[in-house]
């Protein structure tokens, strides 16, 4: 018999003065998650320059996707994991520092991508690839905080792997301070025969190994958008679904891990996450295959780069040759009112005055006290003379024109 042969891991906290907990201290977990996604994320944006992203959106994606991804983290640990203390209080849902569950992380960090996705009116899938191209890395760290405080016991054990969770100083009532060297650090008696799976420890050993062929594949040559993100995916989920069985059930707050139809929440998302990661590996090679080479894209990027700001100064070269025109066609109207003279005003016509109306009777008032009616008015007022009558008299001094002599009727000669 074996027995459990990986120490205990105890790490003492920093103490920082009177201040109200969980600020009082400098926590160990907290120390390697904060490493972990600044390492991540260093690495994200050395890649995406690499990968000739922009920067700054490369910035803003890893905003949303870790900010929302810690909210979901917490939000689905007291939703699944801790319900009973939910219920008790309502507003542990929004104490983030509390607890916290991969899978809500990841399914936080979706929905920070469809946020960023929307609201920026981008494309995400090369900058989802990028950030799960050094996931692994900040998952290492990550991982390595839940084995400093054993949040993920397992069952009992004598195999190997176990961890000597037994040791006489691995007890939580015994305190690690830093005056006290026995009382932390790696504990580890060889009299121990009996240990529990550390999951949180295993997982952080089988991430080291993934994060390294990442890194060799990263520099080995450029891939399709989705490989990284696609196969990190397949990887994680049937490891994650294995480990969950040698979870306890029952334990203290963050360490056992409650049961649904049989399986714990995170092995239902795998089945998810499962599927997620094939969809996105088919995807990448539907794609168009990339350069061969690092050198080989870059150039590529360079001439397109060049293509795109040669089409920008044409376009702007054109938009200043309209604005000149339409300049031009201002200063020759300008000129041409300068030089032409000012129309005349019309003149306004008075309006016609209304007729009066007829007195009682049917008659008309008097032409001397009615006012003068227009010449139109007393024209239809006034019976129409004869033929004859309204034939003009020809001035005997003026003489007619041929046209009205001719018309005329032969005078007789006077008698006298």
């Amino acid at each position: 018999m074996f027995g459990p042969l990986i120490p205990y891991i105890k790490i003492p906290e920093i103490p920082l003065g009177p201040l109200p907990s969980p600020l009082n201290s400098i926590k160990p977990f907290g120390v390697l998650v904060a490493t972990g996604v600044y390492v991540g994320a260093i690495l994200a944006l050395r890649r995406a320059r690499q990968r000739r992203l922009d920067e700054n959106k490369m910035n803003s994606f890893i905003l949303y996707v870790v900010g929302v991804g810690f909210i979901g983290a917490h939000v689905f640990d007291a939703i699944f994991y801790t319900p009973e203390r939910l219920a008790k209080d309502w507003t542990y849902l929004f104490q983030l520092w509390a607890g916290l569950s991969s899978y809500g992380g990841f399914i936080g960090a979706i929905i920070g991508l469809v946020i960023f996705k929307y609201t920026k009116k981008e494309s995400v899938i090369a900058y989802a690839d990028v950030v799960c191209s050094a996931f692994p890395v900040s998952w290492v760290f990550g991982r390595a905080g839940c084995a400093s405080v054993h949040d993920h016991p397992g069952r009992e054990t004598t195999h190997w792997l176990g961890m000597q969770y037994y040791h006489p100083k691995a007890s939580a009532l015994v305190k690690p301070t830093f005056s006290d060297s026995s009382s932390w650090g790696l504990l580890y008696d060889p009299t121990q025969t009996v240990g529990k799976f550390d999951l949180g420890f295993i997982e952080f050993a089988l991430t080291i190994p993934l994060a390294l062929a990442f890194i060799l594949l990263w520099r080995q040559r450029p891939r399709q958008p989705g490989f990284f993100a696609g196969w990190m995916s397949i990887l994680y989920a049937p490891v994650r679904f294995v480990l969950d069985f040698f979870r306890i059930e029952d334990g203290g707050p963050h360490e056992a891990d409650p049961r649904y139809l049989g399986l714990t929440p995170a092995q239902f998302a795998c089945f998810g996450l499962l599927v997620l990661g094939v969809m996105l590996v088919r995807y990448s090679r539907s794609l168009a295959p990339v350069p061969a080479t690092w050198e080989a894209l870059h150039k590529e990027a360079d001439l397109a780069e060049a293509a795109q700001r040669k089409r920008e100064r044409e376009e702007e070269a054109k938009r200043e040759a309209a604005a000149e025109k339409a300049r031009a066609r201002r200063r020759r109207a300008a000129l041409d009112d300068e030089e032409s003279p000012p129309k005349p005003r019309k003149k306004r016509r008075a309006p016609k005055p209304e007729a009066e109306p007829k007195e009682e009777g049917g008659e008309s008032p008097s032409a001397a006290d009615a006012p003068s009616k227009p010449s139109s008015d007393r024209a239809a007022a006034e019976p129409k003379p004869s033929a004859k009558a309204a034939q003009p008299e020809v001035d005997s001094k003026t003489e007619p024109k041929p046209e009205e002599k001719a018309d005329e009727p032969a005078k007789e000669p006077d008698a006298t």
